[in-house]
């Protein structure tokens, strides 16, 4: 059973930063972060292979940074210049193919909130 637990989120100004990590149990893997700000549909911020090859959504290119350390199987996100609209429960991703099938294992969520 794979499991997800993020961290890192609060209360942040206009412009602060803040990081997030969700630590994964189990095998290396492609990792996602999403967010769902309140009342919208949850979207992809950025995503990591299990190499290192990066993709962001072009809300957050130059802005946030998505990173990992495998010997701990930790992802991170870092988020940097942040604006009200990145206020949302943000949620850390791994797709498990096998033969046949995926699934999808997702964390509980954290929540930022950007707020003057």
């Amino acid at each position: 059973q794979v499991q997800l637990a993020e961290s890192g989120g609060g209360l942040v100004q206009p412009g602060g930063s803040l990081r997030l990590s969700c630590a994964k149990s189990g095998s290396i893997t492609p990792m996602t972060w999403y967010r769902q700000p309140p009342g919208e549909q949850r979207e992809l911020v950025a995503t990591i292979t299990a190499g290192g090859s990066t993709n962001y959504a072009d809300f957050v290119k130059g802005r946030f940074t998505i990173s990992r350390d495998n010997a701990k199987n930790v992802v991170y996100l870092q988020m940097n210049s942040l604006k009200p609209e990145d206020t949302a429960v943000y949620y850390c991703n791994s797709r498990v193919c096998g033969t046949y099938t995926c699934t999808n294992y997702w964390g509980q969520g954290t929540q930022v909130t950007v707020s003057s």
